[in-house]
């Protein structure tokens, strides 16, 4: 009897050793799909490249990229997914839908220019002739890339892989626009269980950092014209109330929490020095770490606006054109896409593209980390809210758990909105980097697809991020500023 326990005993443990040395079939399943998916992307790739150097030379403002939107919608179509345009009253948005069922994952998709940055793909400044746009923000990249990873994901659902269901946003306008809280507050990402983001830059890394709170408006001012000579004392200056107004908001700097920032533009002020401006026009942005300290300086500074019509004997109205939360860090998905962005790696340039790197450097204020550092990963960051930017990404932050990750398109030290930013962007620097990006989205969505604990953890953090807030777009109950270019 003895030797028939023993007998038992050794037959157990050594099944149970069998199975402590055999391979885990799921997580051999999921290197797998990642493997899969590389070689898809690499193999995508000149296609990829196409597509991004398309829309840079289409270099369409926001809500006016209409031929940038059709391109990543056709190559939509034709990898067999449903897409439905126009959506949350955006003629250049869309949602493609491949799949059934949970899980869901979304990736956001960007394609707007900026204005004023028509540049040419050297490292020299040289303007394009005839073209006011220009990439300064990479969102040519941007796009692609996000519509790639997409792409590769439902073709691994397709073959079996896995389940679920990917939606990719094509979302317009994120320069100032505010593209994506229409599409939050028409409530496009209910019942999406994450989000997946990224956004050119000169380094690699996790985004540890909050973007902050934007609201906008463009002022406009009425007065009365005359002439500036003949008869001014019959003249009320609507330039007069914007100076005026752009005087009280500088005085409001010293009184504001230190971390706040006002921005403006005259975007009108008269057509001729000898006649009295009739109509003037600013153009503010207020922002500030915190979204209710964004909305009291708003406010204030709406007061001044009031003040300089009064005093000026002119009338004012003002139209919110953006709005725009601080967006919630989600560590249990910056953890998981951290890992997948080391197992890619960063940017190697050609000795052609160091060369170009070195040249375009030159060009900078400050002195410039080496080019070389494109290869590198930055290791995951301590969460800060200190960021210097604003992005619509953040209100998709506030309704379902969003992560995302920069690479680098640019070469080392470039600043966005710069025609440096645009040159990079129109060379393999920029889209080596877009390369990057795709790969590492494409394998944190394999991971949420096969990990659903890791989507569990992640909302019981969203949860606790968001608190008792119930989210509110900060620029009301407007329609798009479709025309907010013009």
């Amino acid at each position: 009897m003895k030797r028939v326990t023993v007998l038992l005993l050794l037959i157990t443990m050594n099944s149970y050793a069998q199975k402590r040395s055999s391979p885990n079939t799921a997580e051999t399943a999921i290197n797998n799909a990642k493997a899969a998916a590389i070689q898809f992307l690499e193999g995508s790739y000149a296609a990829d490249k196409r597509t991004a150097l398309q829309i840079w030379d289409y270099a369409e403002l926001g809500y006016k990229e209409t031929k940038s939107a059709a391109l990543h919608i056709q190559n939509l179509k034709e990898a067999g997914f449903t897409v439905e345009t126009g959506v949350a009253g955006i003629p250049t948005s869309f949602v493609a839908t491949y799949g059934t069922g949970s899980p869901v994952i979304g990736i956001l998709a960007e394609y707007d220019a900026l204005p004023g940055l028509a540049q040419e793909a050297i490292a020299e400044k040289k303007s394009i002739e005839g073209k006011q746009g220009g990439h300064g923000c990479g969102h040519h990249l941007f796009g692609t890339a996000s519509v790639s990873a997409g792409i590769t994901i439902k073709k691994l659902i397709e073959e079996k892989k896995f389940t679920g269901t990917i939606k990719v946003y094509g979302c317009p306008a994120e320069e100032g626009g505010s593209g994506k809280v229409y599409m939050v507050r028409e409530g496009l990402f209910k019942n999406v269980d994450a989000v997946i983001h990224w956004h050119p830059d000169d380094e690699n890394k996790v985004y540890m950092t909050s973007f902050i709170a934007n609201k906008s408006a463009k002022f406009k001012f009425y007065g009365t014209a005359s002439h500036a000579a003949m008869s001014p004392e019959n003249g009320r200056s609507s330039l007069d109330a914007v100076e005026a107004m752009n005087s009280m908001a500088n005085m409001m700097r010293e009184h504001i929490p230190q971390e706040t920032r006002i921005h403006y533009v005259i975007t009108n002020g008269g057509k001729a020095p000898n006649v009295v401006p009739d109509y003037a026009e600013v153009y503010y942005y207020v922002r500030h770490p915190k979204r209710e300290v964004a909305v009291d300086v708003f406010d204030r500074i709406t007061k001044a606006a009031e003040g300089a019509a009064l005093g000026t004997g002119t009338t004012m109205k003002f139209e919110i054109v953006g709005g725009t939360h601080d967006l919630l860090i989600n560590k249990t998905l910056a953890t998981v896409m951290q890992e997948n962005l080391e197992k890619v790696g960063g940017v190697v340039y050609t000795e052609e593209e160091k060369a170009f790197g070195k040249k375009l450097q030159a060009s900078f204020f400050n002195k410039a980390p080496a080019v070389e550092e494109a290869s590198t990963i930055k290791p995951l960051q301590k969460e800060t809210d200190a960021g210097g930017g604003s992005s619509d990404v953040s209100d998709v932050s506030y309704v379902v758990p969003t992560v995302g990750l920069e690479a680098a398109t640019w070469i080392p030290g470039t600043s966005a909105h710069s025609w440096q930013a645009v040159a990079c962007g129109g060379t393999e620097i920029g889209t080596k980097g877009m390369l990057v990006a795709a790969k590492t989205m494409t394998l944190t969505a394999i991971d949420l697809f096969n990990k659903p604990a890791v989507i569990i953890k992640a909302k019981e953090e969203f949860v606790k991020s968001v608190g008792n807030y119930q989210y509110k777009p900060l620029l009301g109950d407007r329609k798009p500023a479709l025309n907010y270019r013009d």
